[in-house]
């Protein structure tokens, strides 16, 4: 992703290469630090998406946006990627505005229409590509029935051409120290053109609700292998105690793996990709 001058008018502001390049090196350790893995079931309605592209996720933590934004890097690294903010939060923190974020006043009418008006452009712009949070705010992923803001219905509706797809997003304690990331992608939506604001929210809802289900599903196997691994972190107990397991693995003349539960080998993906953070997670 390179630099580029913002066309007259525009409610966006290009990315900045440098910061990307700086978050790139250092986030990927950053969620390897965190988190035992970030997996990802369903890969490939992602591979296989088309533009314009929105992709919408539940609002389950702070860590959101960086589990998001390693997916667009991951999956989508020509393209670029932006978001909505609270405007007063991206007053604050001005850098944000510099890797894909653009600003939203909450609850009022002109946040509405800075929403919609900046949401349009980057749906209408060639390689570009808009991540949404559309639950407003931090949202347990059991609460039922999947409840939007009007923002991303409103968008769809006047922008039917656009694909959404749902990621299904927890964070779950296995059977190791640090909590596993895990997201499901949901299947693709398009809209009719006549279809209605309301009918558009319901279908959005839906098919959010339908990724988290099946999400949860897997959560409680708790088999890896339903998953993608696109991050492995940190395993064990301690530096001391595992230090001790280490030792006498290497008296006894066997290979040691510092998972407490060991599963077969898996295929992983690609873990140092770019990937750019934000300080609080997009609403619409």
């Amino acid at each position: 992703m390179s630099d580029s001058t913002a066309q007259p008018g525009s409610a966006l502001t290009p990315p900045s290469r440098a910061l990307i390049l700086f978050f790139r090196l250092y986030l990927p350790w950053y969620l390897r630090r965190h988190f035992h893995a970030l997996r990802l079931a369903n890969a490939e309605r992602l591979q296989h998406a088309s533009s314009p592209l929105v992709l919408y996720l539940n609002h389950a933590s702070w860590w959101d946006p960086l589990a998001s934004l390693f997916l667009a890097r991951r999956f989508f690294p020509a393209h670029r990627h932006h978001a909505p903010m609270d405007a007063s939060a991206l007053q604050r923190y001005r850098l944000l505005a510099h890797i894909g974020m653009f600003p939203v006043e909450q609850g009022t009418r002109r946040g509405a229409a800075q929403f919609l008006r900046a949401a349009s452009e980057v749906l209408s712009t060639p390689q570009s590509i808009l991540w949404v949070t559309p639950q407003g705010a931090f949202t347990d992923v059991r609460t039922r029935p999947v409840v939007f803001k009007p923002g991303l219905a409103a968008l769809l509706a006047r922008n039917s051409h656009a694909v959404a797809i749902p990621l299904a997003i927890e964070y779950t304690y296995w059977d190791e120290r640090l909590p596993e990331i895990l997201i499901n992608v949901g299947e693709p939506l398009r809209f009719d053109a006549l279809a209605s604001q309301l009918e558009i929210e319901a279908k959005l809802a839906s098919g959010m609700q339908a990724a988290q289900d099946a999400l949860a599903a897997l959560a409680i196997e708790r088999n890896p292998a339903a998953f993608e691994t696109l991050v492995s972190g940190s395993a064990g107990v301690g530096l001391a105690y595992d230090l001790w397991r280490r030792t006498l693995a290497l008296l006894r003349g066997q290979s040691y793996r510092s998972e407490h539960t060991l599963h077969p080998p898996q295929a992983t993906g690609a873990a140092d990709t770019e990937i750019v953070p934000q300080r609080s997670a997009p609403h619409a």
